[in-house]
């Protein structure tokens, strides 16, 4: 149903589409990471740009109307400048995956509906951040591509389906321990994810454990 509806769209709109979002967006994290690093090496600075972007209620009443959408090129907190790039680098290739397994426009779609239900449930809660929408990008990829490898500290190959699952059960924990927003937050992640997959992302996961049952049974 929704891939009919997606196709018709993508005939009269397609042309559109953004090519290379996913890049546009960690480009723009990467800018505002390095803008704020170059910031904390004056000592006597107190003003950074992070902050501007953040989603803020407050703020986008009284006409900073940039917040509504400026929380989504927010950096993945880190610690680190090393551990920061590997996390954009990974970002970018989660959505650069997904744009290849399903087009510029189908992409575009899966992100702006991540990215309008995010700021809907920032206006009713007074919170957004683009941490779930991120989340959201990963778990898709691992579903598509559960056999592909990531090298972990490069050395453990670890295919990206049990990444994936730890992911999945960070976010249930999440979930129960989180505030309303989280949890709104948390619900539309995932209210995406099984609006593009339906009835086959269920059937992935039940036949996922299924045949791992069997694995673990026949030992």
């Amino acid at each position: 149903m929704l891939n009919k509806m997606l196709d018709k769209l993508e005939r009269k709109f397609g042309k559109y589409s953004i090519s290379g979002l996913m890049l546009f967006i960690v480009i723009g994290m990467a800018a505002v990471y390095i803008f704020d690093l170059v910031l904390s090496m004056n000592p006597d600075n107190t003003t950074f740009i992070q902050p501007m972007l953040t989603f803020d209620l407050e703020a986008i009443k009284h006409g900073q109307v940039w917040r509504l959408i400026s929380f989504l090129i927010l950096p993945p907190y880190s610690g680190n400048v090393i551990f920061t790039a590997f996390e954009l680098y990974f970002l970018w290739l989660y959505g650069e995956g997904l744009e290849q397994q399903w087009g510029s426009f189908k992409f575009n779609i899966f992100y702006l509906i991540g990215t309008v239900a995010t700021i809907i449930i920032g206006i009713i809660t007074g919170f957004a951040t683009n941490v779930y929408l991120n989340l959201s990008l990963f778990l898709t990829f691992a579903i598509i591509y559960p056999n592909f490898e990531i090298l972990i500290f490069f050395l453990i190959p670890v295919k990206i389906k049990w990444i994936g699952l730890l992911d999945a059960l960070y976010l249930v924990y999440c979930f129960i321990i989180g505030g309303i927003s989280a949890k709104l937050l948390i619900l539309v992640a995932f209210a995406n994810i099984i609006l593009f997959f339906g009835k086959d992302f269920f059937s992935g996961i039940y036949y996922f454990f299924r045949r791992h049952y069997h694995k673990f049974k026949n030992k």
